[in-house]
């Protein structure tokens, strides 16, 4: 992943919510970058996804939570790639304690009931909560088989890949699919 290419923003490559929240911290070693440096950046990347209501201020330990729920999603999409067992203690409190408050409203303009979820409260689990949910949903679906981890050498994004043939590679193919196309055709050059 070239990360002077996108320094300071999220990436939104992975067309899952919970792997793109785990995605906002990204690269190797001393190139690692996390899109979390303080409340206001958390929320601010829940409400460019569209979980958070904007003009919502972020509550104080926003970071603290989003890290926490990070660290333990990453490693429980890891345990179900491998088929083992992790602390789900951080999700499930999370489920518990952020469960939103769903009503039932009509809807003059489309003619019909909606149901609208919304945070219960402004506490960091309620904004989390739908993170958490996207977790849940993505690791007990059918489709979850199809979780990958780019194959660059030295990229650690996840990715859902929902493509028709299911042979996804990279996280990006304008960065690191790219990459890796060059590195391979300057190989092959190189033993001809």
């Amino acid at each position: 992943m070239d990360i002077k290419q996108h320094s300071g923003q999220p990436l939104f490559l992975a067309d899952n919510l919970a792997l793109d929240f785990i995605n906002s911290e990204y690269g190797t070693g001393e190139e690692r970058h996390d899109c979390f440096a303080d409340d206001r950046s958390v929320l601010d990347w829940l409400v460019t996804t569209g979980v958070v209501p904007d003009g919502t201020e972020p509550p104080a330990g926003l970071l603290a939570e989003a890290r926490q729920l990070r660290d333990t999603a990453r490693a429980v999409v890891h345990a179900a790639m491998d088929s083992v067992a992790a602390d789900l203690a951080v999700i499930n409190r999370i489920l518990e304690k952020g469960h939103p408050l769903t009503r039932l409203q009509w809807d003059e303009e489309t003619r019909q009931y909606l149901v609208e979820a919304y945070p219960a409260s402004n506490s960091p689990v309620s904004l989390l909560w739908p993170v958490a949910d996207a977790l849940v949903k993505l690791i007990t679906g059918d489709k979850f088989e199809f979780v990958r981890q780019c194959e660059a050498h030295n990229c650690i994004l996840l990715f859902h890949d929902l493509s028709k043939s299911h042979r996804r590679r990279w996280c990006s193919m304008a960065t690191c699919g790219n990459r890796m196309k060059v590195a391979a055709f300057r190989n092959r050059k190189m033993n001809d």
